[in-house]
């Protein structure tokens, strides 16, 4: 039988934290789905035997001839996806026992849903439960917790350009919607919000549900961590949120057009990393930011 949700996960990082997050996947309690690690050669041949001896033949471990980087893997596990719906999970996540359980409940429910957000908990690098302030911002501006909340068109957009609450390794699609819009190429920061902002102008509609069922990685020293002390993810960001900010003014979303202008959680994330950005004597970084701050 084929399965209901394939689960991708792109890999290139640390080995030990790939098999947690492989692990986590093969607990599940909702069992017809299909799990394809591809491997944007690591170099490192331990994953290629640790697969080997699993012997669960609902995972299939592929290697790339050459390396794509994020993006490009990440593009590359959409034209993998056969089934219906589609996780792309990060290779350092934990998906909790009733994940995908609480996903495929969601799509069952809500026809209409092109994509579905469960409730998440973030984790450090040691596997501790940490509640950073941009994450607790996350919070505030996402939907309410009592219950589903379906988004859709402007105000899916209004609700993500104030914030974006979501975490996309956690996030189910149906395969047909992620892979007719896909990734933009030219964005490395973003790029998960850019194809949340596409969906809503397709019409489509994002299912919030409230229910915890996803551990999300967040490292201290990451790359994400460091483009944004030094600025350069906000470089990115100004001048995504103007392109975005001219799209929908252009559609006649004026309350996009203007969350988009204002970006006030992008510009409070950067003012944010300013007094780390001082101590670290980062001066083009904190010019950087500080230009971002003021807009």
């Amino acid at each position: 039988m084929s399965a209901a949700v394939d689960v991708a996960l792109p890999f290139f990082g640390d080995v030990d934290q790939m098999k947690q997050a492989v692990s986590s996947v093969l607990r599940q309690n909702y069992h017809n789905w299909r799990l394809l690690v591809v491997d944007d050669g690591y170099p490192d041949p331990e994953p290629a035997r640790w697969f080997a001896d699993l012997g669960d033949r609902r995972v299939i471990y592929l290697r790339n001839g050459s390396n794509l980087g994020a993006n490009g893997n990440y593009r590359k596990c959409l034209t993998l996806a056969t089934a219906p719906h589609l996780v792309v999970m990060g290779a350092d996540d934990v998906m909790l026992p009733e994940h995908l359980e609480v996903v495929m409940d969601v799509f069952s429910s809500n026809p209409q849903a092109a994509v579905v957000q469960t409730g998440v908990q973030v984790i450090d690098e040691h596997g501790d439960v940490r509640h950073p302030l941009g994450d607790r911002m996350k919070v505030v501006y996402g939907p309410s917790r009592r219950g589903r909340t379906p988004l859709t068109g402007e105000d899916m957009a209004v609700s993500l350009l104030r914030g974006n609450w979501t975490y996309f390794p956690s996030m189910g699609w149906r395969t047909n919607v992620i892979r007719s819009i896909g990734f933009r190429e030219d964005l490395d920061v973003v790029q998960d919000l850019a194809l949340l902002l596409d969906v809503a102008t397709a019409g489509n509609t994002l299912v919030f549900d409230p229910r915890l069922t996803f551990q999300y990685r967040r490292h201290s020293e990451s790359d994400s961590s460091m483009r944004a002390l030094d600025g350069r993810r906000f470089d990115e960001e100004r001048e995504f949120f103007g392109q975005e900010a001219r799209r929908f003014q252009q559609l006649g979303w004026r309350r996009a057009a203007r969350a988009a202008r204002w970006h006030i959680s992008s510009r409070l994330n950067a003012l944010s990393l300013l007094p780390r950005a001082a101590r670290t004597r980062g001066w083009n970084g904190m010019a950087r930011l500080g230009r971002h701050v003021v807009g």
